[in-house]
């Protein structure tokens, strides 16, 4: 069974750089594919949860919130249609936030961030682990990302969805020795 870890806040405004590609190296015998510079990889290899987070923790240089997650969880979200009638708009993105255990409560949704005026983010659906929605590409959208935090209950790791349809690719069977970017 493939897991998938990410890394919450790495290589952001110069701060807590990390190159991902060392920590690809040094976790080759679990058939690490990186995806990308944010800190995200597909691990390939059999291996429990808490020895990766052990392995992944000791290679670190600076302390990371990390989600890992089963492999097919991601290859069943992003065969799904979640954004189906949501309009592909320039400045628009389309994101999944990864909680790193199940999230203490869900609020309605649609949620709609700020409450008032025009929205930056919109959840528009909660699949266990998986908060699924769109952002505007504005600076004050960082904000309201760690304001889901505090909504879920939980820390939230949040990727683009163009990543997370980058890493059903590798567990489809892509080449693992190619590094992927999304």
């Amino acid at each position: 069974m493939a897991l998938v870890v990410f890394l919450r806040g790495l290589n952001v405004g110069g701060h807590r750089t990390f190159r991902p590609t060392t920590l690809t190296r040094q976790l080759r015998h679990l058939g690490v594919v990186n995806i990308g510079a944010a800190g995200t990889f597909v691990i390939r290899q059999p291996v429990s949860r808490s020895q990766l987070r052990a392995d992944v923790e000791r290679r670190l240089p600076f302390d990371a919130e990390i989600a890992i997650c089963e492999g097919q969880q991601i290859v069943r979200l992003v065969s799904r249609d979640v954004f189906r009638g949501q309009l592909a708009q320039p400045g628009m993105v389309r994101f999944v936030s990864v909680a790193s255990r199940l999230p203490r409560s869900v609020p309605p949704l649609p949620l709609r961030l700020p409450a008032r005026g025009q929205w930056l983010l919109k959840v528009l659906a909660c699949d266990r682990r998986f908060v699924l929605g769109l952002y505007r590409r504005q600076m004050k959208v960082i904000g309201c990302l760690g304001a889901l935090d505090r909504v879920f209950g939980v820390p939230l790791v949040t990727r683009n969805w163009n990543t997370m349809a980058a890493i059903a690719d590798v567990l489809g069977g892509a080449d693992g020795e190619v590094e992927r970017h999304a």
